[in-house]
């Protein structure tokens, strides 16, 4: 599988800063004009060499080199196309949901998988739905083609040399490492003036993990609790608490530095307050920091569970709280929560390490007794009340409902909610009546039993009078 590495340059120089900066911003016009041209159903049917070869009959022209316009739109119609299959999944689930013929959904499916969803009426629309046309934001990167750059080795660490916007001229930068990069190069510049270089490489899947097969239940307070009651990551929910209640702080008052701001007469005053008191720099530099801890913790905690699971059972982890409103506090904390993060952990680690994570239908596995597997039990907070008074830990309940609703063969992935909601009522149902019919037949052995002892010692008397 590919990962990405991240080598930053060491010390930039402001000149080479500004001339990579304004090369990006003209890349930046670019990848904008892709995303508004083909980033809807006009693009689908064309591909980027297309689209180039259009340009190139047309005579298209900007002001930078060929191959830096040619990669950024090549990357541009990739990003086109991730948004497009991230729609698709969405649309899978709706033709699953209201599509109840088998034959029908395979031509859906099959549609789908292709482009000929652009002649579907149906289709069409649920990807309306779901396919929003995209905005490019980006403008701080540029794409180096791997046969468009040089390394060397200078002063005991590696540089490359990229070129830059005049002719023939290069601009080289020094990398914090001693290793050169390879293949496509991504150079990213972040807001406080550092270059970020990225590029993807191979790494081979090693056969180092456990042979249990265990489902994972995410939670706030901590990244993952297993079926097995073990926690992982129990610092998670602290930091992103402290995270959301320092930035909600911090912006009420630049809220009222900006209406101050906007409320003075005085222009040097006004000018004062935008440049000093509501820059993004500082602000970007601590989330940044707080988001790699917040990583690492994640995927250290992934690493955890791989140990000893060789099948990981989950829940789709990117699946958004629909409906569910738990005050604005808390929203305000869920909505920093890192579920993507814990999904790209679980991908990622699992597959470097031969694992694998097959993903079961989320519905209800928090309001199950994972004893009996029916709906006879509350959640409330970390605890679950079942209804015979047991309180288990809610996470943990959670968690072995993920590892069986692996195996249960009435539930797939995709099946509504509502129609889960109608197998475990039957299912509790069903525990109810079995235990109604237990209950009476202990009580007519106990009444036959209590009938026997009360005949006993009359005909004990009787015999004793016939005897006499």
């Amino acid at each position: 599988m590919k990962v990405t590495r991240i080598l930053r340059a060491k010390r930039p120089n402001k000149g080479k800063v500004a001339a990579l900066r304004e090369q990006a911003r003209r890349l930046g016009q670019v990848r904008s004009e892709v995303w508004q041209r083909f980033g809807s159903r006009q693009g689908v049917d064309l591909s980027d060499r297309q689209i180039r070869d259009a340009w190139l009959r047309e005579g298209r022209t900007f002001p930078v080199s060929a191959n830096a316009w040619k990669e950024t739109l090549r990357d541009a119609k990739g990003d086109i196309t991730a948004n497009m299959e991230a729609a698709k999944v969405k649309v899978r689930r709706c033709i699953w949901r209201h599509t109840q013929d088998k034959a029908e959904q395979k031509r859906l499916f099959s549609a789908l998988k292709r482009t000929d969803w652009t002649r579907d009426p149906y289709l069409r629309r649920v990807m309306r739905k779901h396919w929003v046309r995209g905005h490019n934001h980006t403008h701080n990167q540029i794409i180096v083609r791997a046969d468009n750059y040089t390394s060397f080795h200078l002063g005991g660490r590696a540089w490359i040399k990229i070129p830059g916007l005049v002719k023939g001229t290069r601009i080289a930068i020094p990398l914090d490492t001693t290793v050169a990069p390879t293949g496509t190069l991504r150079i990213i510049l972040t807001d406080d003036d550092r270059i970020e270089v990225h590029y993807a490489i191979d790494v081979k899947s090693k056969q180092d993990g456990g042979a249990r097969t265990i489902g994972v239940d995410k939670g706030y307070s901590e990244v993952l609790v297993d079926s097995d009651g073990e926690y992982h990551g129990q610092e998670l929910g602290r930091i992103l608490t402290e995270q959301s209640d320092t930035l909600k702080a911090k912006y009420q008052r630049r809220a009222k530095l900006r209406a101050r701001a906007n409320n003075t007469r005085n222009p040097r005053k006004r000018e004062h307050i935008r440049r000093f008191n509501l820059g993004r720099k500082e602000l970007n530099r601590q989330m940044g920091k707080t988001q790699a801890r917040i990583r690492d913790i994640v995927f250290q905690s992934v690493h955890a569970v791989v140990d000893k699971a060789a099948m990981i059972a989950a829940e789709d982890l990117t699946a958004p709280m629909a409906g569910k409103s738990f005050g604005k506090h808390v929203n305000r904390r869920l909505a920093a929560w890192t579920k993507g993060v814990i999904a790209e952990a679980l991908d990622s680690v699992s597959h470097r390490r031969g694992s694998t994570v097959v993903l079961v239908n989320p519905a209800y596995t928090s309001q199950i007794d994972s004893r009996t597997g029916c709906l006879d039990g509350q959640r409330k907070g970390d605890r679950f009340y079942c209804s015979d008074g047991v309180v288990l830990q809610a996470d943990q309940n959670a968690a072995r409902n993920v590892l069986a609703r692996l195996s249960d063969p009435d539930i797939e992935r995709f099946t509504p909610f509502q129609r889960v909601k109608a197998i475990l009522l039957e299912r509790t149902e069903r525990l109810r009546l079995g235990l109604l019919n237990q209950d009476s037949s202990c009580s007519s052995s106990q009444s036959r039993a209590l009938s026997t002892e009360s005949e006993s010692p009359k005909n004990h008397h009787e015999q004793l009078c016939l005897g006499f």
